[in-house]
């Protein structure tokens, strides 16, 4: 679907399975969901974005005696399971973009011509600090993007903003049937202060009918 992009935010072992290193309460009842939203995309042909945290014990995040804000105990380490993704949202024939700088016409070409899920590499909490975000951007140049995943509060939110921040044309919906967030308030707080900024709150049965046709709340359909 032309125009559309799904941004799978951080669905992850670590974050997303109860025995994970840094697991989000709950995270496993959007699993269905998840399931649900790549296989949608991958039918109708609709770009999958996917952030990863790709952590080394060097990364300034990495904490033995983290502050849950700035720093985190480790997790999603580079070549463990925890750092793979969920078997529902495991991207097929991914490209990897690490934050090591890439010439951006070089990765526009890329981008446009790969035909599987784009993942973003990042070691802190905000995908725009991968400096080749942009130019995936760019290069895929979206009128909507759909985010999900985890944790809403923090990785998502940086997601939203960094789209906000880049793209202020671009269309932004939140799937909150496919995200979970660390700490409720925080949660409930921000998506109040989204709402003002026009960011649409939608559910995963909206996103499906979106381009369709049919009427649903938060998404403009065609």
């Amino acid at each position: 679907m032309a125009g559309l992009v799904y941004w799978d935010v951080d669905t992850q072992n670590d974050f997303m399975l109860a025995d994970g290193r840094l697991y989000v309460p709950d995270a496993e009842s959007i699993i269905a969901n998840l399931q649900r939203l790549t296989e949608h995309a991958r039918a109708k042909g609709i770009r999958i974005v996917a952030s990863a945290d790709d952590h080394t014990a060097e990364d300034a995040e990495i904490a033995d005696e983290p502050d849950f804000t700035v720093t985190f105990p480790p997790h999603c380490m580079r070549g463990t399971e925890g750092q793979k993704r969920i078997q529902e949202t495991t991207p097929l024939n991914p490209l990897i973009v690490d934050p090591q700088p890439r010439e951006p016409a070089e990765l526009i070409e890329v981008v446009r011509a790969h035909p599987g899920e784009i993942v973003l590499h990042k070691q802190t909490v905000r995908v725009f600090d991968n400096p080749n975000t942009a130019t995936v951007v760019d290069a895929l140049d979206p009128d909507a993007v759909f985010v999900y995943g985890v944790a809403l509060d923090i990785c998502n939110r940086h997601a939203v903003e960094g789209l906000q921040a880049y793209r202020p044309d671009t269309a932004i919906s939140v799937i909150l049937d496919a995200s979970k967030p660390i700490d409720a308030a925080t949660a409930d707080a921000l998506l109040e202060r989204w709402e003002t900024q026009g960011v649409e709150l939608i559910s995963t049965d909206d996103a499906v009918q979106y381009g369709t046709g049919v009427e649903v709340e938060g998404a403009t359909t065609t």
